[in-house]
């Protein structure tokens, strides 16, 4: 297998001088292409971090780290922009757009591609809601959806551009246990049939079983790594 995620003597500090604060402390970590991997631990531990530095959402500092097969060292904010445009991602509180349709907020996702038009969005945005259960709300609008609803609507989001990896942080905290294992159950189906990859930050352990492995991360350290 190939690796998706390729990190080496990670280390990232928030501040500067003599009041930085070390947040991850040579960090390795690897991920092979499809695998789903959970990144668990204490409030502060560094987890989500880990995920915005893989997901080019921060610059690297100190270390190396290459996802998809670009390198984010030294990486300008350019190759960063389009190395997101290939990750899916989602959050612990859906982010959807409260005055545009599940449909449309689906589609949002593929406006980086010019190459589509409006229709064809729109077409592969139902095809991602069929997918994921929600042929019947393609037109609800987020205040009209149960959370669970509003979090398979993000997951539609995040995979309908077809994206390499996967990167969600804490997507069941704001679901009851039933609901966040459906979902979390839906996207490990999704992502396995299509050979995506996932890196997932909880403290849910009731989902711990979507995973392929389950790293244990404490004070910006992996302090244990295990196959689930």
């Amino acid at each position: 297998m190939s690796r998706a995620i390729d990190a080496e003597g990670l280390t990232h500090r928030f501040g500067d001088g003599e009041t930085a604060k070390p947040v991850l402390l040579d960090l390795t970590l690897s991920v092979e292409a499809g695998e789903i991997v959970l990144l668990t631990g204490p409030s502060g531990s560094g987890k989500t971090t880990l995920l915005t530095l893989v997901g080019g959402l921060r610059a690297v500092q100190d270390g190396r780290c290459t996802v998809l097969g670009t390198e984010l060292a030294g990486a300008t904010e350019a190759e960063r922009v389009a190395l997101r445009r290939r990750i899916g991602f989602i959050f612990q509180h859906h982010n959807l757009l409260g005055f545009l349709s599940a449909r449309q907020n689906v589609a949002m996702a593929l406006e980086v591609d010019p190459s589509l038009s409006e229709q064809e969005r729109l077409d592969r945005a139902d095809l991602a809601l069929d997918a994921v259960g929600l042929s019947d709300k393609r037109e609800a609008y987020p205040s009209t959806l149960s959370g669970g609803q509003r979090q398979r609507v993000a997951i539609a989001r995040a995979l309908v551009h077809e994206p390499g990896i996967v990167l969600a942080d804490e997507p069941t905290a704001a679901l009851d246990g039933r609901t966040g294992g459906e979902a979390m159950r839906l996207l490990r189906r999704l992502a396995k049939d299509r050979g995506r990859t996932i890196l997932l930050v909880t403290h849910d352990p009731r989902i711990l079983d979507i995973a392929d492995r389950v790293v244990a991360m404490e004070d910006g350290r992996i302090v244990e790594t295990a196959r689930a």
